[in-house]
């Protein structure tokens, strides 16, 4: 054989492509070992004594006893030991808004742009995984701010949580999404929903959507707080849209996440298929008695109403505003209750937006104050919320092959929720993103 076609048979041979690829392949990151005095383990509803989290790359690599799983990790394995602090996974927040911000009412309505509002989401994904939330879903964006955010997060520009995200919701017209109460001479629309009514339009802009990136989609069945409509939670679909918008979201693989606070729209979207009811403030008995029926999740965002009712008046909202946040605070206390003692189904959410990110964490001392255990209002922020967003094995938990996302606080959150307003201790995806709890030289992302 002659030697130049020798050489290029070798060079194409498996054996030399093989030790190419191993020639090119980069070095393997060192194992990340972070060892605690106690971990929460939400599946389980436990907590528990001496242990470690191996992560591997971006995904846990084993979880257990610090005995047993740090026996024969290689020696180049970096070990972060926070002593007498209890490991979690990290928290998830199924209701956010990472483009919007409390401001003063003139401003937000008449002076903000949709472009306002890019330059500064990303600072808002900074505080939410600072403040210990490693995954959102945000449910409404302007111009698509959300999947733009969600991009940059994935590919590593900007510090973030992994994101779904909804696009644009969807309104009817005069509904809490349209600019209502103004001149019909002023054309604007400072949210930036889809204005839809009828199954059609329905229909066409969630294929929208879904067509720029949309993981969900996210209806307002009824009114609202923060707008100008008169009512605070009367439907503002009728059943065969909110029906039509859940078997169109099917087609795509999407489900459907419902805005609502009246009782009555409340049954009518859990009676059409949606997979959420985000607020659920005024729910009746039969609603809760369908909720469990049809494996419904309520999405609470409890703590922003007490937040409203705190600052929007010094933010210059007007009180017929302030009076429905009043409404719906009276009434909600015992709603929430009823549906913690009926069972249904509860993920953790908060309206972030309507209050300063990164004050996500505030939420678990109201669902505490109104029925929940600690233990539970932990799990429908980590398990519980998993299930929700779809993500049940990748995150929510800390077990080999979940994303490595977990968080530590300096004492018992099951003993004192209010640790988890506060988080000292961040890592994503095997990333460190805060640690103002030990003082062991492990490089923080910014």
């Amino acid at each position: 054989m002659k030697p130049l076609l020798l050489l290029c048979l070798l060079a194409f041979s498996p054996i030399a492509t093989s030790r190419a690829a191993d020639a090119a392949a980069p070095p393997r990151a060192p194992l990340l070992v972070i060892k605690a005095a106690h971990l929460l383990d939400p599946a389980a509803g436990v907590v528990r004594d001496n242990q470690a989290v191996v992560i591997d790359g971006e995904k846990v690599k084993a979880t257990g006893p610090v005995a047993e799983v740090t026996v024969g990790l290689p020696p180049d394995a970096k070990v972060i030991d926070l002593g007498g602090a209890t490991i979690l996974p990290g928290l998830i927040d199924c209701h956010t808004h990472l483009c919007f911000s409390p401001g003063p009412y003139y401003d937000n309505t008449f002076r903000r742009s949709p472009i306002d509002l890019a330059v500064v989401t990303h600072v808002n994904a900074r505080h939410t995984l600072q403040a210990g939330f490693t995954t959102v879903r945000d449910v409404g964006a302007a111009e698509y701010i959300d999947i733009a955010l969600k991009k940059a997060i994935n590919s590593g520009r900007v510090p973030g949580p992994r994101m779904l995200c909804s696009g644009a919701f969807l309104s009817a017209t005069g509904g809490h999404g349209d600019a209502n109460g103004f001149s019909p001479y002023l054309s604007f629309s400072a949210m930036a929903p889809f204005i839809a009514n009828g199954p059609e339009e329905i229909r066409k802009h969630i294929r929208e959507n879904v067509k720029y990136g949309a993981d969900w989609i996210k209806l307002l069945a009824s009114a609202g707080v923060l707008s100008e409509e008169e009512s605070v939670g009367r439907p503002q679909y009728s059943f065969e849209e909110m029906k039509a918008a859940v078997d169109e979201a099917a087609l795509w693989g999407r489900k459907v996440a419902a805005h609502a606070h009246g009782p009555e729209a409340i049954k009518m979207a859990v009676r059409a298929g949606v997979t959420s009811i985000e607020h659920c403030s005024l729910v009746d008995d039969e609603g809760i008695r369908l909720m469990k029926e049809k494996d419904a999740w309520l999405v609470p965002t409890i703590y922003c109403v007490s937040f409203v009712l705190d600052d929007y008046a010094k933010l210059g909202f007007p009180e017929h505003i302030l009076n429905k946040a009043r409404q719906v605070d009276t009434q909600r206390i015992e709603t929430f209750r009823k549906a913690v003692q009926a069972g249904v189904h509860i993920a953790f959410g908060t309206d972030a937006g309507v209050y300063p990110h990164g004050q996500n964490g505030r939420e678990f001392r109201y669902m505490v104050e109104r029925g929940m255990t600690p233990m539970g209002a932990i799990q429908s922020a980590t398990t519980g919320a998993a299930e929700l967003i779809g993500w049940p094995g990748k995150v929510g938990k800390l077990a080999p092959g979940y994303y490595a996302d977990l968080i530590a606080v300096g004492g018992d959150p099951v003993a004192d929720v209010r640790q988890l307003e506060s988080v000292p201790f961040v890592v994503k995806g095997g990333v460190l993103y805060k640690n103002t709890l030990t003082t062991d030289a492990v490089k923080v992302e910014e």
